[in-house]
Formats: C-alpha cells, structure tokens, sequence
C-alpha cells in the first residue's frame, strides 16, 4: 500500500494537533475512505476522555458524550478533501485513482464545521409555521387585542396552511432522497428565518387579523364570503399541492435508496420544465394570495417563488452539464416556454 499526507488548510482547535498525518491507502479506496482514516484519528478531547470513563450517571453521560463527540470530531461530512494543487473538492464516491491521486500525493483538508442532516433542517424549518399560526388562530387576542370571529376565508386558508406545512414534513420523512446528508449546523438558524418569519408570524399575524374576520367590511358581501369562491380555490389550491406531490414522487423512483445517482426526469410536469415541484408550489401559494389579497401573501409569494427560480436555474443548468445532448432541449427551468 501507497501513503498520502493530508495537510489542513483549516481545522477547529480540537484537531489541529493531528495535522498534517499521513496516512495509507490503495488506489481501489474512495475519497470517503480517506475520510474515514482522519476522523478515527481525530482524537477526543480530555473532557470527553473524561466523560466516557466515568462510572457516575453513565445514561447521562453516554449522552453527553454522543453530544460532544459530533461537535468534537472530524466526522466524515463535516470534511472537504482537495487536491494539495488543486482547489476543487474531491467527490466522496470518486476512486483515488480516478481523482489522480498517487504515491506521495498530498491532499488538503477543510474543515466545513458541525454539521445537520437535512430531514432534521427540513423538519425544523417546516415545523415553525406549522405550530405558529395555530396560535394566532385560536388566541387573536394576544396579538389583537380583542377577540376575532373569524371568516370562512379564514378558516380555508389556516387549514390550506396547516395542511400545506403538514405536507412538507411527510414528504421530507418518507418521500425525499436527498443527494447530500448534512448541512453546516448554523444555517439552519438562517434558512428557517424563511418560514418561521415570513410565512410563519408575518403571514399568520396579517392573515388572522380583525380585517379579515367576519364582520370585516373586505370580507361581508364579497367573493371572499362566497362559498363557491372560496371551494374553487381550495380546489385549485389542492390540485396544485397534489401535483407538486407527484413530481417529488417522480423524482424519488429516479434514485435508489442510499445512492446519489442522477437521471433525467420524464413524465407529469417534466415535459415543460426542468423543476414542476417548484412550479407547482408557487402556484399554491398564488391562489392563497389572490384568495385572501393579502400583502403578507403576496411578499411570501415572490421572495419564495423567487428563490425557486435560483435553485430550478441552478438544476436545470446541472442537468444540461450532466446529460449534454441528451436532455430534451425545449424545456425551461421553472416557468414553461418563459424560463
């Protein structure tokens, strides 16, 4: 067998110590079993030396050290591994012969920090407004201070919400294949701003308000009061969320369980477009604001919808990238025949 020294660009304190090692391997290895020979030899810190040893409270302990065994310890996501003279991250499932690693080469380390599964950032994201506008729904006045008797706009578009985020979270538990694990753990504080924010308290608090409530004049002899409006929209509402549903599902048939693979997705919604699942939710919530008219849904409305279009941008170019000619050449991003 062959070595490699791996040297860090960056590492936290804890590990600094280890660097650089060096470390054996043979050409048949992949990149992740390079990473999985640095993090058995990052060693604990003299606290978690201490709580694994001790004999008092060991169920306590036992968690502890779980604990402070993935904040203090190179775990194989938390890396990045790059060729010494060359900057581009090296892919987990790639053959160190494929990535032109040899004798004696040397590869550089970066340390990408704590890191979160993505179910867990999803969950957490989707669970935020899941539990807040029930609380401005049932106790208005809290944030009103009065009681609200609410419209049956209202009572559509709470249930629409709750099932919506309801939804979410199925889908992130039984549904999504996700082609990364993990995330950095301190994003999770800035991706859930999104919804805990903006379609949790701002759209719960201007949705729920007297303005909208029974008695409101907006509401009172308008279509908003109009049972035929109102069942028409949610059923558009439903298609749309079914619709996104089954793009998801598509997408899931594409890629067996633990792989990363990649294939060109055919059917329903992937005639036209590179990403339906996006289209289909900005669609949703489209019907949510013109239903209701609301400023909050409107504002959620186009930042969300407006983040969908990066990320379709984004795959879409991935998918040209990867299947070249093969990818059919009249679909858009997002939007059909715009972009």
């Amino acid at each position: 067998m062959s070595t490699i020294t791996i040297s860090a660009g960056r590492v936290p304190p804890f590990a600094r110590k280890s660097f650089p090692l060096t470390i054996a391997y043979s050409a048949d290895e992949t990149v992740e079993d390079v990473k999985k020979k640095i993090a058995a030899k990052n060693p604990k810190s003299l606290l978690l030396f201490y709580l694994s040893t001790s004999n008092e409270n060991s169920t306590s302990m036992d968690r502890c050290n779980c604990l402070g065994t993935r904040l203090l310890q190179l775990y194989t996501s938390r890396q990045r591994l790059s060729l010494k003279a060359d900057k581009k991250p090296l892919a987990d499932d790639a053959k160190l012969r494929d990535a032109g690693v040899g004798p004696g080469a040397e590869l550089e380390l970066k340390d990408l920090g704590p890191q979160v599964g993505w179910k867990t950032v999803f969950v957490v994201e989707y669970a935020g407004p899941l539990l807040i506008h029930p609380i401005f729904y049932c106790v208005p006045e809290l944030f009103y201070g009065r009681p609200v008797v609410h419209s049956q706009l209202q009572n559509f578009v709470f249930a629409m919400v709750e099932l919506h985020f309801a939804k979410r979270i199925f889908e992130t538990l039984f549904v999504h294949r996700f082609s990364h694990g993990t995330m950095p753990f301190f994003n999770i504080f800035k991706n859930s701003f999104h919804y805990h924010v903006l379609s949790g308290v701002f759209l719960a608090y201007d949705l729920y308000r007297p303005a909208f409530s029974a008695s409101s004049p907006y509401i009172k002899g308008t279509m908003r009061n109009d049972e035929t409006f109102l069942y028409t929209c949610a059923g558009l509402w439903a298609f749309f969320q079914l619709s996104n549903l089954l793009t998801h599902l598509n997408l899931r048939s594409l890629r067996p369980v633990g792989t990363k693979k990649r294939a060109i997705p055919f059917g329903y919604g992937f005639g036209l477009v590179s990403c339906p699942n996006y289209l289909f939710e900005s669609l949703a919530w489209a019907v949510i604001s013109v239903m209701t008219g609301s400023y909050a849904a409107y504002f959620f409305l186009v930042v969300g919808t407006g983040q969908m279009l990066l990320w379709a941008l984004k795959k879409h170019r991935n998918y040209k990238k990867e299947f070249g000619k093969e990818y059919p050449r009249g679909r858009k991003a997002m939007f059909p025949f715009i972009i």
